[in-house]
């Protein structure tokens, strides 16, 4: 007897969790249709609600970050559209109608970099910029694999000299992939940047809004975070241009 209300416990569990989930999946696909509708009926602020309510229960989906992008675009609101292009680049790298708008998006922007010159890391670790972190990535799983390969071919053969100098090609191949693909997971999880949110922004020298101003940012500029204090961000925005700028004005990518 006890079997059979255990049983019924379990069953019971399994049904109701299930219930919920398509319970949550149909009011996910509803709000998500009404968004594509609303922004199809350039009610961009419906749209803009739709796709954020979905994204804020903790959807995180490239298209849908995607349409979000475009909808803050239509509606005149620079700095979170790059902000959600900015977040379903980190999802989807390579998606051609998304790098397009980020693109066009970018070229809206007010402020510039004054350090133009190009870093001696940058020229040193030129496929690091080239490449996005997900082809790295797979890039150091293929060669390891080739690496691997060489040497149990060379091992199987019993002959040292056959394909010496391949396998100590792929051996230096693949550990400078692998260690970039290691940096790369390291930046990703503890530097973080952030996209500005208002039309324009003040970066001040201390922690309160009466701190002297020390230059003046605009929507959809990126920064670097170097550190929080309670509601300020200390930024960096290129050489000389660090300061400190209140958390609700900046959208963390």
């Amino acid at each position: 007897m006890r079997n059979k209300k255990k049983n019924f416990f379990y069953y019971f569990a399994i049904l109701s969790i299930f219930l919920a989930v398509s319970a949550q999946t149909a009011e996910i696909t509803r709000s998500f249709l009404d968004g594509v509708n609303d922004y199809k009926q350039e009610n961009f602020e419906a749209a803009i609600s739709a796709f954020s309510k979905i994204a804020a229960s903790g959807v995180k989906n490239s298209k849908l970050f995607y349409n979000l992008g475009n909808a803050y675009l239509k509606n005149g609101e620079l700095g979170h559209a790059l902000l959600w292009y900015e977040r379903a680049l980190k999802v989807a790298p390579d998606d051609p109608d998304l790098k397009f708008n980020y693109e066009y998006a970018l070229s809206q922007l007010k402020d510039e970099k004054e350090n133009k010159e190009i870093s001696i890391f940058r020229i040193l670790f030129f496929w690091k910029h080239l490449l996005n972190a997900g082809t790295v990535q797979h890039t150091a799983i293929f060669l390891n694999l080739i690496f691997w390969l060489i040497v149990t071919i060379r091992t199987l053969q019993k002959k040292k000299k056959i394909l010496k100098a391949p396998s100590y090609l792929m051996l230096v191949l693949a550990v400078v992939f692998t260690l970039t693909a290691f940096y790369n997971y390291y930046e990703a999880e503890y530097f973080k940047e952030a996209v500005i949110l208002p039309p324009q922004v003040s970066v001040r020298s201390g922690l309160t809004d009466g701190s002297a101003e020390l230059f003046v940012l605009h929507a959809g500029t990126k920064v670097k975070i170097e550190e929080e204090h309670h509601d300020f961000f200390k930024i960096f925005f290129s050489e000389g241009k660090i300061g400190y700028i209140r958390n609700s004005d900046v959208g963390v990518i």
